[in-house]
């Protein structure tokens, strides 16, 4: 049993988080003050290989291991919550998806300039009707000659709007329940393919969550990835690496969130000495430690059995439950030690606590994550 990182799994971070720190770190609050996408910043992580981490370099990769993305989304997170969400986003569900079912021309055509940040990408999977039970999806692909023809809705989309390429779930099939969905990939420009409204959010401003429409979209047949009705199990297997992924950036947050609560600890005075000092706030303190090392633990365990290829849905789910639950928690208390000073925007816990609601409802909800796991010891 080896907990050590190897040497590039340790430069990696380093080199993230010098990125994070000199380049995220000084825009993080402009960038939720005015809720804007940092385009810039997103093709900085393209050029330094960030958003390439886990796929060949033949793919413009960085030829690196899904480990190194849990890092470096980890290292993203502690400064910046909508920046590690974008990552997530074009990595784990746009990117992911292609280089495991696509074909070789897809994997040239649409991973390669996405994963050097050249192009954007967005997975479009929940609609108005279709959130927690993913099955239900309304979204209909009809093959009509060499075209597929769509219609549907898809809601909460990351990425959405701002994307040149969307990965998207459709029923083919109506009458074969979950094995009649396919997965088909969507340009921008497309006719019949148009972005909704940008959603205003609580938290995790800097990022695009979208509405998408498809009316009458005419897509060529080879767009459809991997083989036809086979999207349910596509987007299974996508949800698994996403669910690490947001975990990680769960991970993030609290670390960042624990960082400032300590710092902060160590210089307020009260009754004549650092609050530090006390008791009460040393034992919050030692939780959050215990809290994020554990989650971090469950993190990168998951992140270690999908390198290795291996099954790994329920430690993915058992990671994402946990990591998330527990960012709430951490977030909470560091707020908390800063007392009135947490509640206002000059200090970046309270922005930490908004970004890290949404990581307990993305990539499946907590409760959705506790049907999976008990089934792994249950059955269906």
């Amino acid at each position: 049993m080896d907990f050590e990182f190897t040497e590039e799994h340790r430069m990696i971070r380093r080199m993230v988080r010098e990125f994070a720190e000199r380049e995220i770190a000084p825009r993080a609050e402009e960038i939720d003050a005015t809720d804007q996408f940092p385009d810039d910043l997103f093709r900085r992580m393209g050029e330094l290989g960030i958003i390439g981490l886990p796929f060949p370099e033949k793919y413009n990769g960085s030829g690196g291991d899904y480990v190194s993305l849990v890092i470096a989304l980890e290292e993203i997170a502690r400064v910046s919550g909508s920046m590690a969400i974008t990552l997530d986003a074009q990595t784990s569900l746009y990117c992911e998806p292609i280089y495991l079912f696509g074909s070789e021309e897809q994997k040239q055509t649409y991973l390669a300039p996405a994963a050097c940040g050249e192009k954007i990408g967005a997975f479009g999977l929940t609609e108005p009707q279709a959130g927690s039970d993913a099955g239900a999806t309304r979204t209909r692909a009809v093959r009509d000659g060499d075209e597929w023809v769509i219609n549907g809705q898809k809601i909460f989309i990351t990425n959405g709007s701002i994307a040149d390429f969307v990965v998207i779930t459709a029923k083919t099939d109506p009458d074969a329940g979950t094995r009649g969905i396919s997965a088909f990939i969507v340009e921008r420009g497309t006719p019949g393919f148009e972005p909704g409204r940008d959603e205003k959010k609580m938290g995790l401003k800097g990022s695009v969550t979208s509405e998408l429409f498809f009316e009458n979209c005419r897509i060529p047949a080879e767009n459809l990835l991997g083989q036809e009705n086979e999207g349910f199990k596509q987007f299974l297997t996508t949800l698994d690496a996403g669910r690490v992924a947001i975990a990680a950036m769960a991970v993030g947050l609290a670390q960042g969130a624990f960082d400032k609560a300590v710092a902060y600890a160590q210089e307020r005075e009260q009754f004549g000495r650092p609050i530090a000092r006390f008791q009460a706030i040393q034992w919050m303190i030692a939780d959050m430690a215990t809290e994020i090392e554990a989650a971090r633990l469950l993190v990168n365990r998951a992140a270690w059995l999908r390198q290795k290829g291996e099954r790994f849905t329920k430690e993915a789910a058992m990671a994402k439950l946990f990591a998330t639950d527990m960012s709430e928690r951490v977030c909470y208390q560091a707020i908390q030690i800063h007392g009135g000073y947490g509640y206002v925007r000059e200090y970046e816990v309270e922005r930490m606590y908004r970004d890290q609601r949404l990581c307990s409802i993305g990539e499946g909800t907590n409760q959705i994550q506790r049907l999976v796991i008990a089934r792994q010891f249950l059955g269906r």
